[in-house]
């Protein structure tokens, strides 16, 4: 396989595969937070029950999102992130005729499979097309396009919202799952790591989903039912012991999910903890401030939607240039300054009460966050991608994913929790609005703890990537080396 250059058509059309697949998973996991209040009153769903609408999703997609990783590595990333689009689709038509909470609640875990399987495929496929010299832009590209998905989704779901019902929210996945579906199958290069294990880590998989899946449990069931319950004690211990039983076996499986051995490079260690803070600011962020602003400020759902608009432009002008400037001056700079403008945006934001002003109150904050995002979205991804070699980019781009999605389903679980929620309603105008302006704070202060991180470990620039021990983009081309399965200990002790 050639790699494309970015800028030509052949680079359009794989960044189009990769955006469009990969709003589809972004989309969904912002634009149902729209539909909270309204799923609160049709569905008759509990607090409890909205957070698991959310978290239904997060759970699955943030425990099999390293499988998705490994499987494209072995099967194929364009092989995988296809499978993941179908299946993604399905789920989406299963949630829209959803007839209650429980059955939406399930269909929506089903949705997160489905994005286990294109999300980390859809990065793969960037690394494995690009050339390394248009790397970062098509990143950057990617992040912003991305970016831009996941901010409209609030505006194209108000807008469903304003028009029909919840449902269209599921149901508009299907046609776009076709369209990616017909350009990848086109126009998408196939790309794999020929000496990728072919044994499975099961132990791993099953201990991360149990770890992550009881601390959630534990945590949602918390302020209905305190901290002293055995709803809430017996799923928080199975989360702890779950989370330790996967740490030991990662490190004694002889082909493990998450080789231990990548977290010896302080840039992609760095790069993870950065991405653990900030995602889960923004896992608070995305779930509260558009449930905020209809159940407190009094705006229609399509006016919550209008109000993220900026988000979206500054993502689509910024982006790709915050990706070079990344790669221009290093990314420490951008990777600090982005989650301070971040967090100064999020104190703004726990000011929006009761009938704030746009123009005054939210309009500021939304401009500031955006402005951000921009600077660190596209820099902080090419790091975690960079600091392994091409060989091991599904991996890479897999474990900063689960990374981003665990802080996301923490936050969901524990920021009513931390922020006082107690026994409360989330669709209550007089008991969510101090709940969100004590979680806008935590979730300033995460920002603040992750741009501290950014310039404490992140290096001024990136050394170049070694060449690989051999060749990932042609399916059919063998290992360099002899050996099939290079010792998981000496793999990648040559890697910056």
């Amino acid at each position: 396989m050639n790699p494309v250059r970015y800028g030509t058509n052949a680079g359009r059309l794989v960044l189009l595969a990769t955006v469009l697949g990969s709003s589809l998973a972004f989309v969904d996991a912002t634009v149902v937070n729209l539909a909270l209040p309204e799923l609160g009153r049709n569905l008759g769903a509990s607090a409890a029950g909205l957070q698991w609408t959310i978290n239904g999703y997060a759970l699955s997609l943030a425990a099999l999102i390293l499988v998705g990783g490994s499987l494209g590595d072995r099967l194929g990333r364009k092989r995988v992130f296809m499978a993941g689009v179908t299946w993604f689709a399905l789920a989406s038509l299963l949630c829209g005729l959803a007839p209650n909470i429980e059955l939406l609640i399930a269909a929506r875990v089903l949705q997160g499979i489905g994005g286990a399987l294109l999300t980390p495929g859809a990065l793969a496929i960037l690394e494995a097309s690009f050339v390394p010299d248009d790397r970062a832009k098509a990143i950057g590209a990617w992040s912003g396009l991305g970016g831009v998905g996941g901010a409209l989704g609030p505006f194209l779901g108000g807008w469903l919202l304003e028009i029909g019902s919840w449902r269209f929210l599921f149901l508009i996945n299907v046609p776009v799952a076709a369209l990616v579906l017909w350009v990848a199958a086109r126009h998408v290069p196939e790309s794999r790591d020929p000496g990728a294990a072919r044994s499975f880590d099961l132990a791993g998989l099953l201990f991360g989903a149990a770890g992550l899946g009881g601390l959630t449990y534990g945590f949602t069931a918390w302020p209905a039912h305190g901290a002293g319950s055995p709803v809430v004690l017996i799923p928080l211990l199975i989360g702890v012991l779950g989370m330790t039983a996967f740490v030991l076996a990662e490190m004694r499986s002889p082909h493990p999910m998450v080789p231990p051995e990548i977290f010896r490079h302080r840039s992609f260690t760095g790069a993870n903890l950065v991405t653990f803070l900030v995602y889960a600011a923004n896992g608070g962020v995305f779930f509260l401030v558009v449930v905020n602003l209809q159940v407190v400020a009094g705006y229609s759902a399509i006016t919550a939607g209008l109000a993220m608009l900026p988000v979206t432009v500054i993502m689509l002008l910024l982006s790709a240039r915050g990706g070079a400037l990344g790669q221009r001056i290093g990314p420490r700079i951008p990777m600090t300054v982005g989650p301070l403008l971040c967090g100064a945006a999020l104190v703004l934001m726990s000011t929006i009460g009761p009938h704030a002003p746009y123009l005054t109150r939210v309009l500021p904050a939304v401009i500031l966050f955006g402005l951000g995002l921009a600077l660190l979205v596209a820099p902080l991804t090419a790091t975690a991608l960079g600091a392994l070699d091409d060989a091991h980019a599904g991996i890479a781009s897999g474990v900063n994913n689960a990374v981003a999605r665990a802080a996301g389903l923490l936050s969901v679980a524990v920021l009513p929790l931390a922020a006082g929620l107690g026994s409360g309603s989330l669709t209550e105008s007089t008991q969510l609005h101090p709940v969100y302006q004590h979680a806008m704070l935590i979730c300033a202060a995460l920002m603040g703890a992750g741009a501290l991180t950014a310039f404490a470990v992140i290096p001024t620039r990136l050394p170049p990537k070694p060449t690989p021990n051999r060749s990932f983009c042609d399916p059919a081309s063998p290992p360099v080396h002899p050996q099939p399965h290079p010792d998981p200990q000496t793999q990648v002790q040559t890697q910056p």
